[in-house]
């Protein structure tokens, strides 16, 4: 069984590479993925929100490769070789954050970042939105999160209004979308409670496949 405090990132786990309409093309390791101007892959990014207007932001680690101790939106990942999106956002909410949470597609969109000469993000990227009844306390793998924070959305619009460095260009660009486009979808989302346990450490079959296949 996987606990949140074991190691769930691989230099060379399969992604899934794609072309601009999402059709797999093929696979490739992800630190080949991100190498120089990075290949076009498939990632999904989440954002848990609270029926208070907050949403939960995270630092990611000191140890990744790109973009590290940046904050960024809750969660973000990649779904591996023959992973659905489905159980890539549900594996990765518990690798991180040790929650289980219902989420809803929102977007799709293609995006390409660089980070200096280390590598870039070229990512298919698929949005999804969560809202849990309060901003619970979040006990965090350390190996992929350095920190959290449960902010205002107001307080967010702010952030990536004047953005200062250490927020990730992504959830720059994701946030503005949401914040144009979803707001009233996301105030309609019901809010749920969450109850960390067991039961939400155990990924489901096609993702203990997947993870397995990457080691």
């Amino acid at each position: 069984m996987l606990t949140k405090h074991q190691t769930v990132s691989f230099a060379d786990e399969p992604l899934i590479l794609v072309d601009s309409t999402d059709r797999i093309l093929g696979y490739e390791t992800k630190h080949r993925a991100h190498a120089g101007s990075g290949l076009l892959h498939r990632a999904f990014s989440i954002f848990l929100f609270t029926a208070d207007d907050q949403v939960l932001l995270q630092q990611r680690s000191g140890d990744k490769p790109l973009w590290p101790l940046f904050w960024s939106n809750s969660c973000c990942s990649h779904p591996r070789r023959g992973e659905t999106y489905e159980e890539a956002i549900h594996r990765r909410l518990r690798e991180e954050l040790a929650v289980s949470a219902d989420l809803r597609f929102l977007y799709k969109f293609e995006y390409q970042a660089e980070f200096g000469e280390v590598g870039s993000e070229h990512e298919m990227c698929s949005v999804y939105v969560g809202k849990l009844a309060t901003p619970v306390a979040i006990d965090v793998n350390p190996s992929e999160v350095a920190d959290w924070r449960w902010i205002s959305c107001a307080e967010a619009d702010r952030m990536v209004a004047r953005p200062d460095g250490t927020i990730t260009p992504w959830f720059i660009m994701e946030w503005r979308r949401l914040r144009r486009d979803c707001r009233e979808l996301i105030a309609d989302l019901p809010p749920q409670p969450v109850v960390p346990d067991a039961a939400a450490m155990q990924p489901p079959a096609g993702a203990r496949r997947a993870l397995a296949a990457s080691r």
